[in-house]
Parts: structure tokens; sequence; C-alpha cells
């Protein structure tokens, strides 16, 4: 019988089947690093985290009213800072001290705000950063670095990268959850696998909702019943794959395969997982109704299941980017971290309660931090004063996972506005958190276009002063 080529067939064949490298990566990827990392069964090195679930503040807090505080601004409040750095000169009033009181907690002497009250009975579990420094003051650009190691779209983000790298512990659900009760800026950019096998993209819950069938779509067949779902699915499959063997080279084919398994999967697991009315009303209470509660919440519950990463952020449905107090910032953080507080406190307590802490880890914070001077409005009102994007000098902190708990690391300048002790990068953050997951950051790449990528692309360093 007359073997009839293709258009496409004919090209992958004269090409010596380099379309089929892609599939090739699809295939092997859950290979790469598969197994339990608490005993690093074919990770670069022996994992002190499985999981990790990163809480962001989308917006970016003030780091000099929440965990870095600053004398020297009340002192010389009101004077205009003598600093070239500053881009947007027309923006800038003086000096703002923070209203609000820090003192330091727990045996190590964490020191933080009165803002944080409950977070702060924490304070031995904590590795506050002070010298966090990004590359620029923009919400797109910054986002984009905190969340991909760079500054334009599309890379893979850091929750994809894992995913990746780790494969997945439950096959019933998906390794990489993004939870968001609405778009953030950028949107979903910040959870793509970019050019990574597809399985990888993080999957957008909106947790507005709290009943299981509205969290995700079309969790129950309208119809059948679950075998009468598994004859259907079967054959689709056993056509699906047909059509694969016919046109090799195609992951994205593979991709489609599995989705549709997992989706059918999820009806059963996702059904328990996100039915948030499974927890006792004590749990519920102390998370709380907001938004970013149940997304905390629904995260630990997650987790608790095999997810790998998950990604909290704090928006709202019709705030991108809460954080953002260009106006009234005290009266914002105030109402912010009252939030914050109650929840991030929670989630603690619960993996702790749980014994999660100790191999999950923890991130808080947003893309940047806030000037130590004020942002005035036409009126110059000092009392709706805010503070505008910041990036050479902020904070976050970490906790659990292998991390040293009691400690603060790196320093600002007397005013805040310059990370100049210790100093950590974004790069230096992603390549930590890979250190700290069983990954060395430099051997993670993957081929695409010609060169070898990875999340902290020519950069990053370990900082292991961070480990227990």
């Amino acid at each position: 019988m007359h073997d009839t080529f293709s258009r496409r067939r004919l090209f992958l064949r004269s090409g010596a089947g380099f379309g089929s490298v892609g599939l090739m990566s699809a295939l092997a990827s859950d290979r790469v690093f598969s197994g339990d990392p608490s005993v690093g069964d074919g990770l670069h090195h022996a994992a002190r985290a499985k999981r990790v679930i990163f809480l962001f503040m989308n917006g970016a807090p003030s780091h000099v009213d929440t965990f870095d505080p600053k004398p020297m601004l009340a002192k010389h409040a009101g004077e205009s800072p003598n600093d070239h750095s500053i881009d947007k000169k027309n923006r800038a009033g003086g000096y703002m001290p923070s209203p609000f009181k820090f003192a330091a907690h727990g045996e190590s002497g964490v020191v933080m705000s009165e803002l944080f009250p409950k977070l702060a009975d924490h304070a031995d579990d904590l590795c506050v950063v002070r010298s966090m420094h990004t590359d620029v003051p923009n919400h797109e650009p910054g986002l984009l670095l905190m969340q991909s190691g760079h500054q334009q779209p599309t890379r893979p983000s850091m929750g994809s990268w894992l995913s990746y790298g780790l494969g997945s512990v439950n096959a019933n659900l998906p390794s990489f959850i993004a939870l968001s009760p609405g778009l953030p800026v950028v949107g979903p950019q910040l959870w793509s696998n970019a050019f990574l096998p597809g399985q990888h993209q993080g999957v957008e819950i909106d947790t507005n909702h709290s009943d299981v069938e509205k969290l995700i779509h079309n969790i129950r067949h309208p119809h059948l019943s679950r075998s009468d779902q598994r004859r259907q699915l079967d054959l689709l499959q056993q056509l699906n794959q047909i059509h694969r063997q016919q046109r090799p080279g195609e992951a994205s084919l593979e991709t489609h395969i599995r989705s549709m398994e997992m989706a059918f999967q999820m009806q059963r697991e996702a059904s328990e997982a996100f039915d948030l009315e499974r927890e006792s009303q004590p749990t519920r209470r102390a998370y709380g109704d907001s938004e970013f509660g149940r997304s905390c919440l629904l995260g630990r519950r997650l987790l608790e299941r095999g997810v790998r990463v998950v990604q909290v952020f704090y928006v709202k449905k019709n705030s991108k980017q809460p954080w953002d107090t260009h106006r009234n910032n005290n009266s914002g953080h105030e109402k912010l971290c009252a939030d914050a507080d109650q929840v991030t406190a929670a989630l603690l307590s619960d993996l702790k309660s749980r014994g999660m802490l100790d191999d999950t880890l923890v991130i808080w914070g947003g893309e940047f931090g806030r000037t130590p001077y004020a942002q005035v409005d036409k009126d110059k009102d000092p009392k709706k004063a805010g503070r505008d994007h910041h990036h050479t000098g902020f904070s976050m902190w970490l906790a659990g996972g292998g991390v040293r708990g009691g400690l603060m690391h790196g320093a600002t300048d007397d005013f805040g506005m310059h990370a100049v002790e210790q100093r950590v990068h974004v790069h230096d953050l992603h390549a930590t958190v890979m250190h700290l997951m069983g990954i060395d950051h430099t051997r993670l790449t993957y081929r695409y276009s010609g060169r070898d990528f990875r999340l902290t692309d020519v950069h990053g360093r370990v900082v292991d002063d961070w480990f227990a």
C-alpha cells in the first residue's frame, strides 16, 4: 500500500525528527525528579521541603511599616530625600515615618510592627529577609520577574519549573495550582508554563466562591454516571492515541490526552479536596471568611493532598493590587494587615498542628516595597499621603521547609531606601527555593528555541544562611 506523506510529516522526517524533541520532553518530564523528596530519590540533593505555598501580596506592602523599622524617618520627617535614584521626583514628598510601633517578639527577638499581633506569636518560625531588591519599580515587569525570573512575558513561572522538575505526588490533582479571587495585573502569565510541557501550567481557581461546583466548573457530569464516563473517556483516549501516532512530534496532543484524564480523575478527588465544608468550624473561624482566608485554607488542603506548589494571590474581585497604597497608605495597611495577619497566622498554626510546617515552605511578600518618603496628591493633604513603588530595598519572609526560624537577614540603609547588607535579589530567592526543594537551579534546564533556559537564567545564588 502506498504510504502518503502529509506536508507536516515530510518536514518532520526530513528534519531528522527534531519535532519530536518537545514530545520526548513532555513524556520524560515526570521522570526528571520522581519520588519522595524527603529521601532525595532522583533529586539533585536531599530536599528540605516537599511543597511550597507562596502568599503573594499584590501591589507591594510597605517594608518600613511592617518588618523594617526606621527611626531615622521620624528624625528627618518631611525632609526631601537627597537620593539620585528617585525616578519620579515630582511625586516624591518628604520622608514619612511609620505611625506603627515596632517590637521584638519570641525568644529570637524578630522585630515586626504592631500590625501583625497574631503573626508575632510565630516570630521564632520566621526568616525575615530585609535586604530584598529587584530590577524595576513597575508592577508588570516586577510581577513577572518575581514569578518567572524574567521581566518580559512569557517565561515559565516558578511553580511550573518546580512542577517540571519534581513531577506530581498525586496523579489525580495538578502539581501546581494558583488560587486567585480575581485576575491580578498581568494575569495568567504569572502561572504560565510558557514553553514547558502543558501539564506544568498552573491551574487557576477563582476563590471568590466556596461552593465546589462554582470553584471548579463541570466537576460533575450532568447526565452520565462515573462508570459510563470512564467507558466514554477510554474510547476517546483510544482514538486520541491513534491520532497522536499518526502525528509524531506534536507535544500538544500528549498534553491534551493527559489533561482529559486529569479532568476525569479530578471529578472525584477535587470534590473532596476543594470542599471547605469538611473543615471544622474552629478551623474555618481561625482563617476567617475573606477571599484570602478561603484561599489559604484551600491551599493547605491541597498541599495536604500532594499538590507541590500553591500560589495564593492577594487580590479581590474588583481590585487587582490591593497593597498598591499610593494614597492613604497608613489606613490602607491597617485594613490589609488585619486580614493578612489573621489568615497567615492561622495557616502557620494549622500547618504546625498537622506536622506539615517542617517540610512545607511558606513564602510571604510582594513584587517590591514602598518608598520611605511620602507620595502626596495634588492637594498635598498629609492625611491622605501614600507611598510610591520601591524596588531597591524591601522585605519578605519565609517559614518552615528547612528554613532557619527566628532570623532577620540583611538590612537596608538608615532610611530604608536601599538594601546594603547581605543583599538578596529575586534570582537568589528563586535559587534558594529550588535548593530547598532538592533542585540545583543551574541544572534544571529546558532546551527551547536553540538554547537552554532555566528559572534563574544566568543569575542566582543560594542563600545558605537561611537554612536551619
